[in-house]
């Protein structure tokens, strides 16, 4: 194996040739503390940068073993060292020449705590994935740039951020110790009835839309209502106390700029662990919770969405129910419809975000419109059902219509971002007031009919190429010749996971498609592979821009490939 000053010798060697020669350097280097290797080669100073791994022995890296000794710990571990990484390689990254020479990049991080494929470790060693833009000046190589780059800075970067004696222990232990206590209190919720839990203490509102760390200013720490306190011994934090969120029916009102959507974003994203001194590193959720919206323009692919919409004026089925441009109402039908074939367990709606002709049809219109005339059977009327017959909860924001509080096992009040139990009280003003709106749709909530993906549906092929796929940001994706629009599924957090699930749905093509498996099944068997074998199983060659997807999130890109055809 050729060592760093073997790799100094031949870049310097490269100085002044055109940029592809830089293909020569590609391959394993010993340093005298680390491997590196040089994996994939950039052919173009303006193209996509090299790839390149770092592999420290952990006799060198030093994290003792009681940091990834279950894999809780090992996430965070893996996660902390992340951000350390890149922060490190921003300071050192600067301008070496044309296009990305000289950029050192590492996958991009937000609030949560992901698997993902930039780091690893286990007692063995530490490896690292990150990207640097070999530098040239227009196409021709600066060798002695490359020098700095590749035989100074990365080793500073290995003594900055791979190595233990370089981090803060008490915050990097903390953050281990509230993943684990997080992880331990979600296992908790369903043998306690619950479907959330929101910790006191806990900062829920952000700084802005755009930037998702906790407010500083004026910020009001939550303190649940004394009726709905429920408590918890954690394994590492001890005793925390906070608001618990049971299973059936929540109705959370209020005022408008009083917290109601702010509780609700914050227990939507408790699906996922926060990093320390974000402010919802307790806020925990159900696993399988999954946020609900109306997308007007989506295409839809057979859905049995009859639980909702019925009598088409067309004479539509809505048992195999299809569209390249949906309302708000079938939309948000088949949202749901889709959540619950996948495997959901609590729904998440917020009245912002809905159709309001979907959520409710009270008495007067009831009494205008026959229900003859109507095919949308509301949510109101199927609510509980789906709760009785399925066992599925939701928790729903609703500022305008009371008609909800009858069908509500609590509701929760929001006042200057606190909450108050106001389940009596809205039971009270139910029975004073009381609705005199037809229930509607029977009286089961129906069917979920499980569908069959085509194989010859999904093709990831584009010209030449076999598979050709890309992401733009955490909103779409370029798959083959098909876009697939995932602005409004709210709970991808990161663009390492929307690569992740586009190479999942090339792997589920490759892999697990036939004419005789289910999505859910299909579904199965891919996030079953990645729990025995990683991230890396859905790539052909190691990525370190992957980030772990929810089976939910993998679903909803599925079904909004406008190519998708199903049994």
């Amino acid at each position: 194996m050729p060592n760093d000053k073997e790799l100094c010798h031949n870049l310097l060697q490269l100085d002044g040739r055109g940029y592809k020669a830089y293909k020569e350097i590609k391959g394993t280097y010993q340093f005298p503390d680390f491997i590196l290797i040089i994996d994939h080669v950039q052919g173009d100073p303006f193209a996509a940068p090299s790839k390149i791994i770092v592999k420290v022995p952990q006799e060198l890296a030093g994290f003792p073993p009681s940091l990834y000794q279950s894999l809780s710990r090992e996430i965070a571990l893996r996660d902390y060292i992340t951000r350390q990484l890149a922060q490190v390689a921003q300071k050192l990254s600067n301008h070496r020449g044309t296009g990305k020479s000289g950029l050192i990049s590492i996958v991009g991080v937000k609030q949560e705590i992901l698997p993902r494929t930039a780091v690893f470790i286990d007692n063995r060693q530490l490896e690292a994935r990150f990207w640097v833009g070999l530098p040239a000046k227009g196409r021709t190589i600066l060798g002695r740039q490359a020098v700095q780059l590749l035989c100074e800075d990365i080793p500073e970067i290995v003594a900055r951020a791979l190595k233990y004696k370089a981090f803060e222990e008490q915050k990097l232990q903390k953050q281990v110790e509230i993943t684990e206590d997080a992880d331990w209190l979600r296992q908790q919720l369903e043998k306690k009835g619950l479907v959330a839990f929101v910790a006191n203490g806990s900062i829920l509102p952000r700084r802005s839309g755009v930037d998702h760390r906790p407010l500083e200013e004026s910020a009001i720490t939550f303190e649940s209502p004394k009726s709905l306190e429920v408590e918890f011994n954690c394994p590492n934090c001890g005793i925390i106390r906070g608001m618990g969120i049971p299973q059936g029916i929540t109705v959370i009102v209020g005022g408008g700029y009083h917290g109601k959507s702010t509780l609700l974003r914050s227990i939507e994203l408790g699906v996922y662990n926060h990093i320390h001194g974000d402010g919802r590193e307790f806020v925990v959720t159900h696993p399988r919770a999954v946020k609900i919206r109306a997308e007007d323009g989506r295409s839809i692919t057979g859905v049995n969405i009859s639980p909702f919409i019925n009598q088409l004026p067309q004479g539509s089925s809505t048992r195999d129910f299809s569209t390249t441009n949906a309302s708000g109402s079938t939309s948000q039908a088949a949202n749901i419809m889709e959540a619950l074939e996948a495997g959901a367990k609590v729904l998440l709606i917020d009245e912002d975000t809905a159709a309001t002709n979907f959520m409710i049809r009270d008495r007067r219109m009831q009494q205008l419109i026959a229900k003859d005339k109507e095919p949308i059977t509301p949510f109101i009327d199927k609510v509980h059902q789906l709760y009785l017959d399925y066992g599925v909860s939701t928790i729903l924001v609703m500022g305008g219509s009371g008609d909800y509080f009858e069908v509500a096992d609590q509701v929760i009040a929001m006042d200057n971002f606190q909450p108050l139990d106001v389940t009596n009280q809205a039971k009270i003003i139910a029975k004073q007031h009381l609705n005199d709106r037809l229930k509607e749709g029977g009286e089961k909530f129906g069917e979920i009919t499980p569908r069959i993906p085509l194989p010859e549906s999904i093709d990831p092929s584009r010209g030449k190429w076999a598979v050709k796929v890309k992401v733009r940001g955490v909103d779409e994706v370029n798959f083959g010749t098909e876009d697939i629009d995932l602005g409004d599924v709210e709970q991808i957090v990161e663009q390492g996971q929307l690569k992740a699930i586009a190479a999942a749905i090339v792997y589920a093509k490759n892999k697990h498609l036939d004419h005789d498996l289910t999505l859910p099944e299909i579904l199965d068997q891919v996030m079953a592979d990645i729990t025995d074998q990683g991230l890396d199983v859905l790539t052909e060659f190691p990525q370190g821009d992957l980030a772990l997807f929810r089976r939910f999130e993998l679903a909803a890109a599925l079904n909004r490939l406008r190519s998708l055809k199903v049994n």
